[in-house]
């Protein structure tokens, strides 16, 4: 209720006195952080991931759900003059596209911090995946079951690094697939995890992460448990007569 008595909301005004212009109604609501959250100055310790996967399958949408600040992104719009080149086929509606990559940032404790780097999808862009693999602990391979055949070189290009990785079905609506199904298509090995998830859910996204660090850890216990094995026989044949 207003000075006169009145129920009617008050009107923010310009320094001039003249009434504000309403936001327009179409504009969409800006989920990112509110407020940067500061590096620490006790992190001293870094971890870097990478999401990627074909063109418009929601790694943009990924970082950005998870990241605790306002990430950096290089979206451009798309223009008449990416006709022929782009395919854009299965991502109706989509207006811009990441030209150089995404970047999102997680503390972990006091002392270390998560770095995540999101793939540009379009195939002119892919030469710039080798530079964002290097120094990577892992990836997530984002894929729509719609365009499937775009996830192949994503998983071609790590194997081909040794990256190790985990699969992630971004969900547009109701699955028509199973995630065997998915697998199979994808000629997934067993011990690859494959998960559901929704990019634009910040506790699905984080399931994601969560996923492909036990994944990581597994690997690395793993590969531990060979060495020592490895380093028995050895000392045990060096030993015998």
């Amino acid at each position: 209720m207003d000075s006169n008595g009145s129920d009617a909301p008050d009107t923010a005004t310009t320094p001039d006195g003249a009434p504000s212009p309403s936001p327009s109604p179409e504009a969409a609501p800006d989920t990112r952080p509110a407020h940067r959250t500061p590096l620490r100055r006790t992190a001293d310790n870094a971890f870097k991931i990478v999401v990627v996967g074909g063109f418009g399958v929601g790694k943009t949408t990924l970082v950005g759900s998870v990241s605790e600040i306002r990430p950096l992104n290089t979206e451009e719009t798309m223009t008449k003059a990416g006709e022929g080149i782009d395919d854009p086929s299965g991502a109706w509606g989509k207006r811009s596209t990441t030209v150089a990559f995404d970047f999102g940032r997680i503390t972990l404790s006091a002392s270390q911090v998560l770095y995540l780097f999101g793939a540009p999808g379009q195939e002119r862009f892919w030469f710039l995946w080798d530079r964002l693999f290097s120094g990577a602990l892992g990836a997530v391979v984002l894929v729509d079951t719609r365009r499937l055949a775009d996830s192949w070189y994503a998983i071609d290009r790590l194997e081909h690094h040794g990256t190790p990785f985990i699969v992630a079905r971004n969900n547009f609506g109701e699955p028509t697939h199973t995630l065997e199904q998915v697998r199979e298509a994808l000629d997934l090995p067993p011990e690859v995890p494959l998960v559901d998830c929704d990019a634009r859910d910040r506790e699905s996204g984080k399931r994601v992460l969560i996923e492909l660090v036990r994944h990581l850890a597994a690997r690395a216990e793993a590969e531990a448990a060979g060495t020592l094995v490895a380093a028995t026989a050895t000392v045990y044949e060096e030993s015998t007569p």
